[in-house]
């Protein structure tokens, strides 16, 4: 479901969800890391230019580009054969619309609204719902639609155009974006009505995005039964089916291929009631989630699932954890949490934000990196600002303006605090705001303060991590639960006055994980954080991090480096751990006898880092 979306009123078949997200503008963020990423991507947003990214659409139109193209992805021979001219902008709608939602500063409408009035222009000028970038124009997804051996991945790029325009209608109350949406999807069904069954589901083994969810969203826009039936002839069966009966075929299977698809049964299952999808949705979640993923939330190396019987043959990538994939994981996790509340899904969430999505962004520019690799010694790689445009630029633009859409849930009678960022939420159908005041993950509390018109009764329900052995709670400065339960919801039931103050105290520990296949590859984790090794910058060049072409990864600043080595019990090195000089700052030992500085990996920027640590025996 779209992270702005109320839950649809369900009909006869469609599932009512638990729970509700609250509208991002009922959401302030607070001075923090959270805010600093956004104010970084607002200030890129701000910089991008819409006449470049909408040249090739008009130029394909027929009509005078108004500007220069970028490039990279958008225009550059050596991506041509990928076909995702285009994306970005649709990506760039997205962000400006979640901007827009959670700022409500008016030029984002304004430039929400100019693009959509230009691609109204070439829809016009060609004559046809369909606007799209690609080199060959419409002729590239008529051979596709034909059956015809093409290279790229046409749908893929124009769902991103779809989701755009969906969003900014949604999201920016867009009145142009929701006219062009409604043609181009118009477009999408005449286009593909000729196809049977068999030939649509060949087309479907390209990727495609997340197109089943798109008009399982019309659908809940618009009520057209075709859009309907075109949301279900566009989720995949031969993903569907083993993953409905709870069968894990992902190995080799490109990643970020699958889980928009994912994200789509869910939403699938929303629209039609049909238990396939959702049945498939939430194993795919369970596998990925529990089996598939590194400690930082991210899974696959170099795109793609792999056996995890050879993690120690992928661990060490410099092309793992694709920052797309951790992307759309949010959105799965978001979406099956709101029909199934269960504090897993919040941990995850957790977990995947702070090592994933935060962790990919530069704080110096608010560039994004594709990969987030483990590769000991490697580092942070990120994009250009006006010659990369990865598919992870597109996401990097929506993660960090969107971050205020999961800290909070409601349902008639509770509201659910899932995340420990300094922020407030404000409840108008109950005449109330609830202050959340926090350093987290500095200290491990959180402090919230209810604002009321007059006395509420409310269940809060405060998550207690399954990273913290105990969780207390105070109300009014007196002890008001203790849980022993970590992974679970406190439930605090009463009347609460205006004024109430509730304080959640937690314990954050040193950990390690490891795969089971591999029980002497470590990472270290401390709460919701993994601690990375800072190794600093011997041998890189001022700068370096900063590049243009993805599939360089692994071969940028590929200078020869000896990471330190730890050697030993891996939980007695855990537990020899000791704080540093600052905090969430530790220092663990080598083996050569000299401490290694540990923080945490979403601080880690423009230095060698390790993630994962080779753990050798301990000395005779």
């Amino acid at each position: 479901m779209p992270a702005h979306a109320a839950t649809p009123t369900p009909g006869a078949s469609q599932p009512a969800a638990a729970l509700k997200p609250f509208d991002m503008a009922d959401v302030t963020l607070s001075d923090g890391p959270f805010l600093h990423a956004q104010r970084m991507t607002e200030a890129y947003l701000m910089k991008l230019q819409p006449d470049r990214m909408l040249h090739n659409f008009r130029v394909n139109a027929g009509l005078k580009p108004k500007a220069p193209v970028y490039g990279g992805w958008e225009s550059e021979p050596t991506w041509d054969e990928i076909n995702c001219h285009g994306h970005t902008l649709g990506h760039y709608l997205s962000a400006c619309a979640l901007a827009y939602r959670s700022t409500k500063d008016a030029r984002y409408k304004q430039r929400i609204d100019y693009i959509a009035g230009e691609l109204a222009a070439c829809q016009q000028a060609a004559g046809s719902g369909l606007v799209c970038a690609f080199p060959k124009g419409a002729a590239l997804v008529a051979a596709h639609l034909r059956g015809d051996k093409i290279t790229g991945v046409p749908w893929y790029t124009l769902h991103k155009v779809y989701a755009g325009l969906r969003d900014a209608a949604l999201l920016a109350d867009s009145a142009p974006s929701r006219a062009v949406l409604v043609r181009l999807a118009d477009w999408g069904v005449v286009a593909t009505k000729p196809l049977s069954d068999a030939e649509f589901e060949t087309m479907l083994d390209t990727e495609h995005g997340g197109m089943n969810e798109i008009y399982a969203d019309l659908f809940f826009m618009t009520g057209s039964a075709e859009y309907r039936t075109l949301a279900e002839r566009f989720s995949h069966k031969a993903i569907l089916a083993p993953l409905a009966r709870g069968r894990d075929h992902l190995d080799g299977l490109h990643a970020n291929t699958q889980v928009p698809k994912i994200v789509g049964f869910q939403r699938v299952y929303e629209m039609t009631g049909d238990a396939e999808y959702r049945d498939a949705a939430a194993f795919f979640w369970r596998t990925v989630a529990k089996t598939r993923s590194f400690a930082s939330g991210g899974h696959g190396d170099e795109e793609h699932f792999f056996a995890m019987a050879d993690f120690d043959k992928h661990v060490f990538s410099a092309k793992g954890s694709e920052t797309c994939c951790q992307h759309n994981m949010l959105k799965l996790t978001r979406a099956l949490f709101l029909h199934d509340p269960r504090a897993e899904y919040a941990d995850y969430y957790e977990r995947t934000l702070y090592n994933g999505i935060l962790a990919s962004q530069d704080p110096d520019t608010g560039m994004a990196t594709y990969f987030q690799g483990a590769r000991p010694g490697y580092m942070k790689l990120y994009h250009t600002p006006e010659d990369s445009f990865w598919c992870c630029t597109g996401t990097g633009m929506e993660n960090h303006v969107k971050y205020r859409d999961s800290i909070y849930f409601h349902d008639d009678s509770a509201l659910y605090v899932n995340l420990f960022v300094p922020s407030s939420v404000t409840w108008q159908e109950k005449g109330a705001v609830l202050t959340q005041t926090t350093t987290f993950p500095d200290t491990p509390t959180t402090t919230l303060r209810w604002a009321l018109q007059r006395p509420t009764e409310v269940t809060l329900k405060l998550r207690h991590p399954g990273w913290s052995r105990t969780a207390t709670v105070l109300v009014n400065g007196a002890e008001a639960v203790r849980s022993t339960v970590p992974g679970s919801y406190i439930d605090l039931a009463r009347t609460w006055r205006d004024g109430d103050r509730v304080e959640l105290r937690l314990v954050m520990e040193a950990a390690v994980e490891s795969a089971p296949a591999a029980p002497d590859i470590v990472a270290f984790t401390y709460g919701p954080l993994v601690l990375a090794g800072a190794l600093g910058r011997d041998g890189l060049a001022p700068g370096a991090d900063i590049i243009v072409s993805e599939r360089k990864y692994g071969s940028y600043n590929d200078t020869p480096f000896t990471a330190p080595t730890l050697a030993g019990d891996p939980r007695m090195l855990a537990q020899a751990i000791r704080p540093g000089a600052g905090p969430l700052e530790f220092t663990i030992a080598s083996a050569e006898g000299k401490p290694v500085r540990l923080i945490p990996y979403h601080r880690v920027a423009h230095e060698r880092y390790a993630t994962y640590w080779q753990v050798k025996p301990a000395a005779a």
